[in-house]
């Protein structure tokens, strides 16, 4: 993934501004469990401004002050006011006031605004941190490729469906592993004109990265859908195609990253499509002719 440093990003530039929490969240799984309660203390306090002291956040996080200042230089920062600017700046965001927590005791209209706000940011912190030389990459990559296999268990495994389905349509022909030695035996075939698309919202579902190593060492590229760029699968991958996403208890954290990693997907999806010219236009006339006669409007 391509990002500007963390202390780059001034509070006057929205675009970037809007990376800060996406950013910050991705770097999550790398802290430890004190680390990961500062950050997740601030990260859920609206009311985190420049006037918050270093004191008061070690005194609700229940750890020093020297541990605050070393988080938010783990976190990119230059130290504690560098993070409490960035994030405060962040957090006066209108995006990010989007989010609320959903309850059991919400009425219908309350959880549909919810619900479809969350998604609605998600999309805008997706937007504000992918970068267009990863998808131009990840478009070279998938529509040069010889072999394409698209990897994922449970929700990914539908993503990747969903994927497949969209570029069948214009001709580029892909194939779906959501079993475990499926994806192992298929990984063990590919070459170097071969890529995989790895889809795991945490990036650490060990069957596809198991499988994405076998490919890897085959010589094939990896492109990885996840909402942590930072984890084991991006890791490893060629280019990482990062969705964005705050988690709920009711819905969890992959149901607003789900909406996000569909729209990625369509933006590759897209990107494709221009490399393919007049071919691809014929081969999705083609496609849409050969079920539009299964439509009931049609058999009139």
């Amino acid at each position: 993934m391509h990002f500007p440093a963390l202390t780059d990003i001034s509070s006057s530039d929205g675009s970037k501004l809007r990376a800060v929490g996406p950013r910050i969240r991705m770097l999550l799984p790398q802290m430890t469990t004190l680390e990961a309660r500062v950050v997740e203390l601030v990260l859920g306090r609206r009311d985190f401004t420049e006037a918050t002291s270093l004191q008061s956040v070690a005194n609700a996080a229940e750890v020093s002050e020297a541990m605050v200042v070393k988080v938010a230089k783990k976190l990119g920062f230059e130290g504690y006011r560098d993070f409490r600017a960035s994030l405060a700046a962040y957090n006066r965001l209108p995006i990010v006031k989007l989010h609320e927590e959903l309850s059991l005791e919400d009425n219908t209209a309350t959880i549909m605004n919810k619900v479809v706000r969350t998604a609605i940011q998600a999309l805008e912190e997706t937007l504000a941190i992918l970068d267009p030389a990863d998808v131009e990459q990840a478009a070279d990559l998938l529509y040069g490729a010889r072999t394409r296999d698209f990897y994922g268990l449970g929700g990914s495994a539908q993503i990747a469906r969903d994927a497949a389905h969209k570029f069948l349509r214009i001709g580029i022909r892909a194939t779906v592993q959501d079993d475990a030695h499926m994806m192992a035996m298929s990984a063990s075939l590919l070459c170097p004109r071969d890529v995989v698309v790895a889809f795991s919202h945490s990036g650490e579902t060990d069957s596809v990265i198991e499988a994405a190593g076998i490919a890897k060492s085959a010589g094939a590229s990896i492109v990885a859908v996840t909402n942590h760029g930072n984890s084991s699968l991006g890791g490893m991958a060629d280019v990482a195609l990062c969705s964005t996403a705050r988690g709920s208890p009711l819905t969890g954290e992959n149901a607003a990253a789900r909406v996000a990693q569909l729209s990625i997907i369509d933006v590759v999806f897209v990107a494709v499509a221009q490399r393919g010219g007049k071919t691809v236009e014929r081969n999705l006339e083609r496609t849409m002719r050969s079920v539009r006669a299964k439509r009931r409007t049609n058999r009139r």
